[in-house]
């Protein structure tokens, strides 16, 4: 993702697309995730010095949409007599554009947001199928790029095995937001703690985080793009899900449901007034979208159908419900400054807690690849009725490692210890494994030394794991 004249991260994509270009075969490549993640700018910067036709569906007559594509196609391959073409249909268009590639060249055809052309034309992935198998049937080699941003869509009618297109794949590219880590490189200079701030906030999409300007404080920043109603984040979710949904008062009520800390079933029909059994339909469809997920109690048990919680994992559509959806009417009669210190000032320190405890699960992974475990595992949270885990490590040597997050300054350190040895005595552990404590301090403090309590800072999380690894000052 560019920032400035940078392109940030995409390591991995980029090559695999490098990689497939440079076979000789015809190859088809679906990239799909959520809206804003970044594909459409990872496509950009791969096709920029390359023979490409890139086409954007939109939600227009299958005609309009054909008569833009010859007329893309005619630029792309300086042939001005393609425009001119009398086409009605997908297989013509296509058809004609791949008899003007020569021998022994190439062309990227890539099809962004595919599932506004599907919806105006449902037969097109079954064209694009006659054309694969028919190993396209023209002169030179074409690889064809199918990208959408609806998750579930992309999946079903793209990947899945009822898709015409099923099994026809050279790999595929699910993008996913940017870790904390590359995030982060959206503001290098800053502290940790803003950069962390700033990732509570927008998460690991590139689109949000441009907004965040690196001369202006976090909390200013806060101010101009959510309180000035002007700014393009001021209304971003309302747009966004606008492009997406029908019945948005439902799926507002949800997300603010979820925004406000409700989790189960019972909670969200409590505060929506939609029965529980109406809400499936409607929580799947934002899990479709990639907004929200389930999440389970991890403690190596089977898992209980009742304990799985849905939470919205999106950080700005979490902020936005949080803070300006329910307080819409206030802010507009609130100057900027007065509206943030009144209405959001006072709250965002337990925002940026909750922010902090997925960081650390998130982090965790790196934290044992700088060990050197070398086993599989899995990391999430514990909750039951008794206990509120922040981070559980499932670890396949035996070991399970617990951890507390604390965003705060904690005032005692035996205290905390105290806790998180209580914590882990509350956890089930039903494999008999071994437990393990660790700490996710925001501030470094030194633990006794026979703790036996392992501490990961945030500057550490952040930077070099061997800085005082253990023995947080």
């Amino acid at each position: 993702m560019p920032t400035g004249t940078k392109f940030i991260g995409r390591e991995k994509e980029l090559r695999l697309l490098e990689k497939v270009y440079q076979s000789r075969q015809h190859a088809f490549i679906p990239v799909y995730g959520r809206r804003r993640v970044g594909k459409s700018e990872l496509i950009k910067h791969f096709i920029r010095d390359k023979t490409a036709l890139y086409f954007l569906g939109k939600q227009a007559p299958a005609r309009l949409q054909i008569k833009e594509f010859m007329r893309n196609a005619a630029s792309a391959l300086d042939q001005p007599l393609l425009e001119e073409a009398a086409v009605k249909d997908w297989h013509r268009a296509i058809s004609l554009t791949i008899s003007q590639v020569r021998a022994g060249d190439s062309l990227i055809l890539v099809m962004d947001e595919f599932q506004w052309t599907v919806e105006a034309c449902p037969e097109l992935p079954s064209v694009l199928q006659s054309f694969i198998d028919q190993g396209w049937g023209g002169k030179g080699k074409i690889f064809l790029i199918l990208c959408g941003s609806y998750i579930g869509f992309m999946e079903k009618r793209v990947l899945g095995e009822k898709s015409p297109l099923f099994g026809r794949r050279s790999g595929q590219i699910l993008l996913r937001p940017f870790s904390y880590l590359e995030a982060g490189e959206f503001h290098p200079h800053w502290s940790v703690t803003d950069r962390a701030k700033v990732y509570f906030i927008c998460g690991g999409i590139p689109y949000y985080l441009k907004f965040f300007s690196s001369s202006q404080s976090v909390d200013a920043n806060i101010r101009s793009n959510f309180l000035n109603e002007f700014s393009a984040l001021a209304r971003e979710p309302e747009f966004l899900l606008r492009e997406e949904l029908k019945e948005l008062k439902k799926y507002f009520g949800i997300l603010t449901a979820l925004a406000s800390g409700a989790v189960s079933n019972h909670q969200m029909a409590r505060i929506t007034g939609i029965e529980e059994k109406g809400l499936f339909y409607y929580l799947n469809t934002l899990r479709g979208l990639g907004y929200i997920a389930r999440h389970y109690p991890l403690s190596g048990k089977k898992i209980n159908k009742r304990q799985v919680h849905y939470k919205l994992d999106d950080p700005l559509l979490r902020f936005w419900f949080r803070f300006i959806y329910p307080n819409g009417s206030a802010i507009y009669q609130m100057d900027e400054k007065n509206a943030f210190l009144n209405l959001i000032r006072p709250h965002l320190d337990s925002y940026f807690g909750h922010g902090f405890e997925n960081l650390c699960r998130e982090a965790m992974g790196r934290t044992y690849l700088h060990e050197g475990l070398t086993c599989s595992y899995e990391i999430g949270e514990y909750w039951d009725r008794d206990v509120q885990i922040d981070v559980v490590g499932l670890r396949r040597d035996g070991v399970v490692d617990i951890g507390e997050c604390k965003w705060g300054k904690v005032s005692s350190i035996a205290k905390l210890i105290k806790e998180l040895k209580a914590k882990m005595a509350a956890f089930p552990n039903p494999g008999n494994n071994t437990l393990n404590g660790l700490l996710f301090l925001r501030f470094p403090r030194r633990l006794p030394a026979d703790s036996g309590i392992k501490v990961w800072t945030l500057e550490q999380l952040y930077g070099d794991m061997d800085m005082g690894a253990g023995d947080a000052k």
